[in-house]
């Protein structure tokens, strides 16, 4: 009986061991199955919310600015700038501004040199010497004297002291029976760059050399020189003027006012241009008297180097 009690004893220990052992196996199983698709539906969440980061990233990418909407899906490569934001400089596609400014169509010619003061009243500009490009007169007035237009536009001003003087002698004119006209005094240096290529173009460099002034070489860019006709415009800047009681008046009394005829006949080969009587250049009544009393020119009185004429 005892020997049967144990092994029954030992039998039933063994049976709930045995199940002991089987009940923790699906236990452990379970809790590992657990964490295995807790984790793997973690990492496939995260790919999902990278993915759909992804997909918003891109999609802003892609997506038009406010400035593309309003330029037709097009975004500028050179938008305008915001405010307090400087615009980009040296625009390859705005000329510069020498490209701007016109250029006169000159050829080499060291002999050149730029007057050191421009201001002068007797200053020599002429084809040896020139006004600095920059150079516009401080004082610059309208003569109150007929032309021949109407308009107060640039090539009836002159400087105050030149038009004083100007305004004094056509009322001495007028005294004497003779009537005079303004046909053009001042001239900028644009106007004058313009004037000589358009001569230059119609008669070739040379020819108009003979009759025209380089932009900085005009005497009428000084504000000090005017060209004049008889009564009510006859013969403007013409050969025809030489023969009119006007020219021969002008050729007598100019002086008297501070005035010479700025080209005179015979003179070609020192002042560098043809005769000119239309031509009078203010230089002040001191130098127009010692000129005249010499038959010289200007530039003989400050015994300047002769011009040919045409170089």
């Amino acid at each position: 009986m005892k020997v049967k009690l144990v092994s029954g004893l030992s039998l039933a220990l063994s049976l709930v061991l045995f199940t002991g052992c089987s009940n923790d196996e699906p236990s452990q199983k379970e809790s590992t199955s657990h964490k295995t698709e807790d984790h793997a539906k973690e990492t496939q969440q995260e790919k999902d919310q990278s993915k759909k980061n992804d997909d918003n990233k891109t999609s802003n990418q892609n997506k038009p600015s406010d400035e593309t909407k309003n330029n037709g899906g097009k975004v500028s490569q050179d938008p305008e700038p915001k405010d307090g934001q400087e615009p980009a400089k040296n625009d390859p596609t705005e000329p510069s501004q020498d490209t701007k400014k016109p250029k006169p169509e000159t050829k080499n010619n060291d002999s050149i040199s730029v007057v050191a003061h421009p201001e002068s009243i007797p200053v020599l500009v002429n084809k040896r010497s020139k006004l600095p490009e920059d150079y516009k007169p401080a004082d610059l007035v309208y003569p109150d004297v007929p032309f021949i237009f109407s308009e107060k536009i640039e090539k009836r001003m002159m400087r105050k002291q030149a038009a004083g003087a100007l305004e004094q002698m056509f009322d001495a004119a007028k005294k004497d029976g003779i009537n005079l006209t303004g046909v053009s005094a001042y001239r900028s240096h644009e106007t004058q760059t313009s004037l000589f290529n358009n001569y230059a173009k119609r008669d070739g460099y040379e020819k108009a050399r003979t009759y025209s002034a380089l932009p900085g070489t005009s005497e009428h860019e000084t504000g000090l020189a005017i060209d004049v006709a008889g009564d009510g415009g006859k013969c403007p800047a013409q050969d025809c003027f030489g023969d009119t009681a006007e020219a021969k008046w002008l050729a007598k009394n100019a002086p008297d006012f501070g005035f010479i005829i700025r080209y005179p006949e015979g003179k070609e080969n020192i002042t560098g241009y043809k005769y000119e009587p239309w031509h009078i250049r203010y230089v002040g009544k001191s130098v127009s008297k010692k000129i005249v009393a010499k038959n010289g020119t200007l530039e003989e009185y400050f015994n300047a180097v002769p011009v040919t004429n045409g170089e």
